[in-house]
């Protein structure tokens, strides 16, 4: 008989108070995630702040233990610089908004699925939950079909997702799928 994850219970919630927040983000992503996840970390009085950006068109080499890993690309005939532009660009933003954050804050570089990336992280620094935002785009129906990652996470481990809004549907011009 195959055996059950372990599920949310009492004894698995992590306290936000005194344990980092990891955060999902993304290259040009609005200001509006970073600034929910400090005010949330602010808020319950987490030490610090993990951002985290997962390449799917890498994988993981090795994972580090403080949350970090080791990646190569998936196909072997790629430029292996584009990565180090991206990271660059969302160092860049993340400096931008954080200029005079008051928080301790990193920037972790990943591989693979986001929820699975992401979930390794906050295992790794220990994290209390995520703040994700939502996906931009005009298909919401392709959302909802494929999965999004705040969902994947909310079913494939054990801490809570807070999703932040990016873009909101006009309920008015009908069902977002039409």
């Amino acid at each position: 008989m195959p055996s059950q994850p372990p599920q949310p219970s009492p004894d698995r919630m992590v306290d936000f108070h005194a344990h980092p927040i990891v955060v999902g983000v993304v290259p040009h992503q609005p200001p509006l995630v970073t600034l929910t996840a400090i005010t949330l970390a602010r808020a319950v009085g987490a030490p610090s702040v993990h951002f985290g950006y997962a390449d799917q068109t890498r994988y993981v080499v090795e994972e580090h233990p403080g949350g970090d890993v080791r990646h190569a690309p998936v196909d072997p005939d790629d430029a292996d610089e584009q990565w180090q532009v991206t990271a660059d660009t969302i160092t860049q933003q993340l400096h931008d908004v954080l200029d005079d954050c008051d928080l301790d804050w990193r920037f972790h570089y990943l591989a693979g699925r986001p929820d699975r990336a992401l979930t390794h992280l906050a295992r790794a620094v220990d994290a209390a939950g995520f703040v994700v935002g939502t996906r931009r785009g005009k298909h919401p129906m392709h959302e909802f079909l494929s999965g999004s990652v705040s969902v994947r996470l909310a079913h494939h481990q054990h801490r809570p997702v807070i999703v932040v809004p990016i873009q909101v549907v006009d309920w008015s011009d009908g069902l977002p799928w039409h």
